[in-house]
């Protein structure tokens, strides 16, 4: 089974990781080239490039899939790949390359779409306090996250479950659920099915200044914040102009109590260190 992937992050290595347990390789793997990082502006490989070179596999880094010099390398592999799949790779891929392989391309969503299409379905699921989530594999089309059904999966979602874990989970849940359904839609026995785009609804991509705690919130709405932005963009508070990332907190007799902290230019410290070293400076 010959196939392309297409991904970048934390989820998209678990999902490969999954797959190649089961024997399961690409023939290539496009991702996302490397980015400056940190406050040294360290030229930073995405996650999926690390794991593809500690496997020596074949790794193509286009800075656009729009551009015409990515096109040979994909139209030279992707015709002769029996699909591609798509989890987490961050940028709209043209039409032209979806439908190379023979069975076209096919994408692990971490929603029940159609609810929560576009760029962040985990954080926005978190921030409203769902009870239930899910993956989906739909084949793509040229919409965003518009393409036809071809399986679900449903699951709880915990009330203090954050990003991590939950992008985690869900990416190995989409994996085994593509596992079980591939053989049949490769050989035609499965049949997309039309989304209902009507109850359609669509997340934003965040930026860092969405992370701020809001003190008119409640106590409810600003964990969610700090366990759907862990750990981008931060959920932060400021306090005597410094801004303060919280990385976990609780809640007890519905108030947010903070556990640790990263003041501005520190390291990672209990609250309660943070409160001695304002008494003490």
């Amino acid at each position: 089974m010959k196939f392309v992937f297409f991904g970048t992050d934390e989820f998209s290595v678990k999902v490969l990781t999954i797959l190649a347990t089961h024997n399961l390789f690409p023939k290539l793997i496009v991702t996302a080239p490397d980015r400056p990082q940190g406050r040294k502006l360290i030229l930073t490989p995405p996650p999926v490039k690390v794991w593809a070179e500690a496997r020596q596999l074949q790794i193509f880094q286009p800075g656009s899939l729009k551009k015409t010099e990515a096109l040979p390398t994909l139209v030279e592999t992707g015709q002769t790949a029996d699909f591609a799949l798509v989890a987490s790779y961050g940028k709209i891929i043209p039409e032209n390359i979806l439908t190379l392989p023979a069975q076209d391309t096919l994408n692990i969503h971490p929603s029940l779409l159609p609810v929560y299409r576009g760029p962040s379905p985990l954080e926005t699921a978190i921030l409203d306090g769902a009870t239930e989530t899910g993956v989906t594999v739909i084949k793509l089309d040229a919409e965003m996250d518009h393409g036809p059904i071809l399986a679900q999966k449903k699951t709880p979602l915990g009330q203090q479950e954050d990003f991590p874990t939950l992008r985690d989970r869900l990416a190995v849940l989409g994996a085994e659920l593509l596992l079980k359904i591939l053989p049949d839609y490769l050989s035609g026995q499965l049949k997309p099915q039309e989304q209902n785009h009507a109850e359609a609804t669509y997340t934003k991509k965040f930026t860092k200044a969405d992370g701020r705690l809001d003190p008119a919130a409640t106590a409810q709405e600003n964990y969610r914040k700090i366990l759907a932005f862990n750990p981008w963009p931060g959920a932060y508070l400021e306090e005597g102009g410094e801004r303060i990332v919280i990385k976990r907190a609780h809640l007890e007799d519905n108030r947010l109590i903070y556990d640790r902290v990263v003041p501005a230019d520190r390291r990672e410290m209990s609250w309660e260190d943070y409160l001695r070293g304002r008494t003490e400076t």
